[in-house]
């Protein structure tokens, strides 16, 4: 197991602000493709935070937005100093997988919201999330 120094920290926070954006793109195209929220399952990230019944978009947005970046900030944290510097991206796209059971299994299964979103996009995000994040590491790693 690696530590947290600062390089390690700074690996981890471009690969977690990375993955951050590109994550949410497989939910997004399932949600156009379904004629849904492009937007919904980045939404619903607020139910961690604010009462289960708040709706107004705007608010909902500000509140999800800090959660999504705080918890991809801090996967890729830990992942940047768990995973091996062999096959780097595979571990990390494995890891998303591991996410994807923690996030939408465990935890997402008490908040209805998160229930409800489509499981197959959340899962395709969580892995797309791990390989975002294992691309980053590889090429920082690699200077």
């Amino acid at each position: 197991m690696g530590v947290l120094d600062r390089e390690t920290l700074r690996d981890g926070l471009a690969a977690g602000s990375i993955a951050a954006v590109v994550s949410g793109a497989p939910s997004a195209a399932h949600a156009l493709l379904s004629s849904r929220n492009p937007l919904e399952a980045s939404l619903t990230a607020e139910t961690l935070l604010l009462l289960p019944r708040e709706r107004q978009p705007g608010r909902l947005l500000l509140a999800a937005a800090p959660v999504h970046i705080a918890l991809s900030l801090a996967w890729a944290l830990l992942l940047a100093v768990v995973l091996p510097r062999r096959r780097t991206a595979a571990w990390a796209a494995m890891a998303g997988l591991g996410i994807a059971a923690l996030d939408l299994g465990l935890v997402g299964r008490r908040f209805p919201r998160i229930r409800a979103l489509p499981q197959l996009p959340q899962v395709a995000d969580h892995l797309t999330y791990g390989a975002a994040v294992g691309a980053v590491l590889t090429a920082r790693r690699r200077r």
